[in-house]
């Protein structure tokens, strides 16, 4: 019984690590296309002053637009949690890039184990 509870709990946790580690290899490599999958249907960007929302094909262009000029070196998240109900997680993060540093803040939905970025905040430290 302990190794199927061992099992268990180390598949969850297998489960969901990746896709954070994804999320952040993608903002830490300005790899706009690989954060794709974790897009939900409809995205809210706030870059600096400006805020809109956008579809996911949008979203990757504005976010595309973002990393090549603030070309990244280096993504640390800082804080991560998750809603009382474990339906959606975020996670705050320091981006060093070229042209300066951001605070990220990520909001994501979380459904059926899968993650789903519906808002990304990007501010000038």
């Amino acid at each position: 019984m302990k190794s199927l509870l061992l099992l268990l709990v180390s598949f969850s946790l297998w489960n969901d690590q990746p896709t954070m580690e994804g999320i952040t290899k993608a903002i830490s490599t300005g790899n706009a296309t690989a954060l794709e999958p974790y897009l939900d249907n409809s995205v809210e960007i706030a870059i600096l002053d400006q805020e809109e929302v956008y579809a996911k094909t949008q979203a990757v262009q504005i976010l595309k637009t973002f990393f090549v000029k603030n070309k990244p070196t280096t993504f640390n998240q800082m804080h991560q949690g998750q809603s009382r109900g474990k339906e959606s997680v975020y996670c705050i993060g320091n981006l060093t890039t070229a042209s300066g540093n951001f605070r990220v803040y990520l909001y994501m939905r979380i459904e059926d184990e899968k993650y789903f970025l519906q808002e990304m905040r990007f501010d000038k430290e």
